[in-house]
């Protein structure tokens, strides 16, 4: 059976999560040699090349599997060194670190508040990555986040799912771009001609919505805007028309600054909760409270 030295694996994880053995020595306060030596004598152990010494640090596939035990360990180790120390208010535990990926538009409505609401009560630290919802579980399977809000509802292996909700979609634009591009309404020759928003080259919600209405994704013109609150912007200012969700629309619907295209129009996206299956206190109180605000947040 292996050993695995908790120092050994604690620079790897610091190697890759800064892509540098010299950041990585900053983060740990060692040097640049320490952490070398220390993630060889890793690789020794388990006979396996676990990352790419190129700039910034490539994880192979035999390191993502070491990652994820790397993460693990640092988790269930905070939460035991909690349990040890929670009536020592004089040396308090250091805060966990927790990574989840997130697509743009939960992060730019309705996870933060969530999230902030547990930092303020809780030793946490959260390590954000931003990815579009069909593409997250990607860096869950990597072992680079332990949770995900996904549109994915096939477990990633090792980990759960709980559904959120949908979040609802609908083909958006300003008064004034509606009435010069869609005179007649949100006709096929009207949205082959009229500019659209996309998010980046990942966001598929317009695309899919011009395919049901036969028209080829490849014919408007379009800009690509890849910020939440900047596509909302984008699309408020006249930029071009885009899908955006109730929960940044209804305000500026409300006010007049946005019309809806084509009532009929709307995308439910469902979301789910993907993360390790792990014993952790921290995890789980995390995924409580996430779960607890999509479903009186979303549809």
């Amino acid at each position: 059976m292996m050993d695995f030295h908790v120092e050994q694996l604690r620079a790897f994880v610091a190697a890759v999560d800064h892509g540098t053995f010299e950041s990585a020595a900053r983060e740990l306060m060692v040097t640049p040699s320490a952490i070398s030596q220390r993630i060889k004598a890793l690789e020794q152990s388990v006979g396996r090349v676990l990352l790419l010494r190129t700039k910034p640090i490539t994880i192979t596939a035999s390191g993502e599997i070491v990652l994820r035990l790397g993460r693990a360990v640092h988790l269930l180790g905070h939460d035991a060194a909690l349990e040890l120390h929670a009536d020592d208010v004089i040396a308090p535990v250091a805060p966990a670190v927790i990574p989840i990926v997130v697509n743009a538009d939960s992060l730019a409505t309705w996870l933060l508040p969530v999230l902030a609401d547990i930092a303020a009560r809780e030793p946490i630290v959260f390590d954000l990555a931003r990815e579009d919802q069909d593409h997250s579980t990607d860096l869950l399977r990597a072992g680079s986040v332990m949770a995900a809000v996904t549109s994915n509802a096939e477990p990633v292996q090792g980990c759960t799912v709980r559904p959120l909700g949908r979040m609802r979609y609908r083909p958006m634009a300003s008064p004034a771009f509606a009435a010069r591009w869609f005179e007649d309404g949100a006709t096929a020759q009207a949205l082959t001609a009229a500019p659209v928003v996309v998010f980046d080259r990942k966001d598929d919600l317009q695309d899919a919505y011009l395919r049901r209405r036969g028209v080829d994704p490849a014919d408007p013109p379009r800009h690509h805007v890849p910020a939440s609150a900047d596509f909302a912007t984008a699309v408020g200012l006249g930029l071009g028309w885009g899908m955006l969700p109730d929960a940044q629309s209804d305000a500026p619907l409300r006010r007049g600054a946005l019309v809806v295209l084509d009532e009929t129009g709307g995308v439910d996206v469902p979301l789910f909760w993907q993360q390790w299956r792990l014993h952790s206190r921290l995890l789980e109180l995390v995924s409580t409270a996430v779960v607890d605000a999509a479903r009186s947040t979303l549809h």
